[in-house]
């Protein structure tokens, strides 16, 4: 039996002894009364009793266990040719002003905070200061629509909102005032101040009697003190879109969430304190939030905070010239980020120029990693590339190749297997397991493990109905897959991506992988449109290589579908396209693409990067004849 499976083992055998021993990992103000409270089921909670303060465990701490003057964030900015280092103590300092400034005004534990930031350390410090108070923050993506905000706004009640003047996307400079001003005009709800950051490249207009100066505020600010709250009240809300339209605030707690980030960051991503680590995400997301603020500072590492894109700030080499640098150890990003590089850089000229000696792994995660993608990085990078599943429900990781317990040998297209502490099945649509090999809905037995999402904020119903209501005792995810027979999951598509052919379960992702394989591809999409006869077809959609004619790829790609999956698939239709709609975040707007060529109304997500892309599609699906006309 090796490594990993003993770990998982001992999870699954005393899940209470293997977290408590977890535990022991984060200083508490009182020890808990019980490790797991499984008394109202399904509503777990863990460390009930126990309390704690986040913000010391990642700030206060290592300060006094000797780590004060290492770095605790490096922030680099191509977008504004900064770089700057904040020592543990100097962000001790400023957590502790701006937590007094917040305090001074009339925020406490259990107040909430919407922090509308760029990708600056002040977004961090802005966090961390309402961690430290016990106040709940809820960061949203900077530059979100207004009406966006709006709703978040009068969901949360916050009573301060933390923002900036601008951010900057490449070149372009991104006011955010008028944006706030005008959420706040639309808000039910409205804030009893705001705290602006005002930055060089653009000067906000401060409203008199709400908005004050960040700056002005933390100077005058006395320090104040970590508050200690239960483990179990609520530490953050990060809204993530609804099927309704109406967002799901999901709820992150104190103590689960500080003892499974902290557990990770050796385990799964084998990082050392003091080591520098990097997750090229934004706050606004989830990896943001556990991977570029909470988990790297809870294991007292160093992170990296990173103004810009993977190519055109300035080119393809972006990320090896911050990795040389700064002398990261491991780099997680998006798969899209590195089929971006890949689309602009396919040989990987620019990594040669950068030395990246130090640099051990890189883990992919926040979609679905095509083996093309996976494969080239290996053999760009010669270091293990890890593609690992999770989502912002769950906080950190639900299945992993864990790299500070055991390397497993890599399947290309599968995350491995789950991490110690999830029990993974896939189930069919009675709730029954199926065997191994099957399709069906990948969902997680509960209870599920620390540092995952207790309830929604102000909607335990909703909670029940959205992931606990179709499969009695288990995490409904969402995702569909397979577990095979080595107990590696395959995760295909979301559920609603599996699309049925005349009677045929088939999965958009298993195509996916067929046309991500083709030489020339840098991108693509499929989704299943709606079809008379046979239910639902497949469409594909290609974005090319930078340099690759169009020559005869959707021809080739018919046909390679039709090879490696078969007739069944009914694979007849792709179109070659300059890019395929996402969210800021990265992930392909599948189910609105689909919408458009079903004919069928649809409001482009509120998370869209750019939505004349939708414009485009329009056209590119009219030449190949959908919408079908009756």
């Amino acid at each position: 039996m090796g490594r990993y499976d003993e770990v998982y083992q001992a999870a699954q055998a005393d899940p209470e002894g293997f977290w408590a021993a977890a535990a022991e990992e984060i200083d508490w103000v009182k020890k808990w009364d019980k490790v797991l409270d499984d008394s109202d089921p399904p509503y777990y909670r863990w460390f009930a009793g126990g309390k704690l303060n986040t913000c010391y465990n990642a700030v206060d701490r290592h300060v006094k266990n000797g780590r004060g003057s290492q770095a605790a964030i490096i922030y680099d900015s191509p977008v504004t040719d900064t770089v700057r280092t904040i020592t543990y103590t100097e962000l001790q300092d400023q957590v502790a002003r701006f937590a007094g400034a917040l305090a001074t005004r009339g925020v406490e534990k259990g107040d909430r905070v919407i922090i509308y930031m760029p990708m600056v350390p002040e977004a961090a410090v802005a966090m961390l200061a309402c961690a430290r108070l016990g106040a709940v923050h809820s960061v949203v993506f900077g530059g979100f629509a207004a009406n966006e905000l709006a709703t978040r706004i009068d969901d949360a009640q916050p009573k301060a909102i933390v923002s900036a003047s601008c951010g900057i996307e490449v070149a372009k400079v991104i006011a955010y005032k008028p944006l706030l001003d005008a959420a706040i005009e639309m808000a039910q709800h409205k804030p009893d101040f705001c705290l602006i950051l005002q930055r060089p490249q653009a000067t906000a207009d401060l409203q008199d009697g709400r908005d004050e100066d960040w700056e002005a505020a933390a100077t005058a600010a006395e320090p104040h003190g970590p508050v200690p709250v239960a483990a179990t009240d609520p530490l953050y809300i990060l809204y993530t879109s609804g099927t309704t339209g109406q967002p799901k605030g999901i709820v992150r707690d104190n103590g689960g969430h500080a003892v499974a980030l902290k557990w990770t960051m050796k385990n799964i991503y084998n990082i050392d304190p003091g080591e520098v680590y990097w997750s090229a995400s934004d706050v606004g997301w989830v990896v943001g939030h556990s991977y570029i603020v909470y988990a790297p500072l809870l294991h007292g590492a160093t992170t990296l905070f990173y103004e810009g894109k993977p190519v055109g700030t300035p080119d393809a080499g972006a990320f090896w010239r911050v990795i040389s640098q700064h002398k990261a150890v491991s780099l997680f990003t998006a798969p899209t980020a590195f089929r971006a590089i890949r689309q602009q850089d396919p040989e990987g000229e620019h990594i040669g120029k950068y030395d990246l000696s130090h640099f051990r792994a890189l883990f992919l995660a926040g979609e679905r990693c095509d083996p093309d993608t996976l494969t080239w990085a290996e053999e760009k990078l010669g270091v293990p590339v890890i593609d690992h599943w999770w989502q912002t429900e769950t906080g950190w990781a639900i299945a992993s190749n864990c790299l500070g317990i055991e390397l497993l040998p890599v399947k290309a297209g599968s995350p491995t297997r789950p991490t110690p502490g999830w029990d993974l099945q896939v189930l069919d649509a009675e709730g029954h397991p199926v065997p191994p090999g099957t399709i069906g809905a990948l969902a997680g037995k509960l209870p599920m493990p620390p540092g995952t999402f207790p309830t929604l904020w102000n909607a335990k119903q909703r909670y029940y109905d959205s992931y606990l209501a179709n499969y009695p005792g288990y995490y409904e995810t969402g995702d569909a897959g397979i577990i095979d027979e080595d107990g590696y999951i395959h995760v295909m598509a979301r559920t609603d991506d599996i699309i049925n052919v005349a009677g045929h379960r088939l999965s958009t992702g298993a195509m996916e992988e067929v046309l991500a394989a083709h030489p020339d591809v840098a991108e693509c999409a499929v989704i299943g449109v709606a079809d008379q006869l046979k239910g639902q077809l497949p469409v594909g959609f290609v974005v090319l290589k930078a340099g690759a004619g169009d020559g005869a790829v959707t021809q080739e790609v018919v046909q390679m579908v039709r090879e490696r999956i078969g007739p069944v698939a009914a694979f007849k239709s792709a179109a070659v396209v300059q890019r395929l709609p996402k969210t800021r975040s990265g992930k392909i707007l599948r189910a609105t693409m689909r919408k458009i060529a079903d004919g069928e109304d649809f409001k482009p997500p509120a998370t869209i990067d750019d939505p004349a892309i939708l414009d485009e599609i329009k056209e590119t699906l009219a030449g190949i004849g959908y919408p079908k006309a009756g």
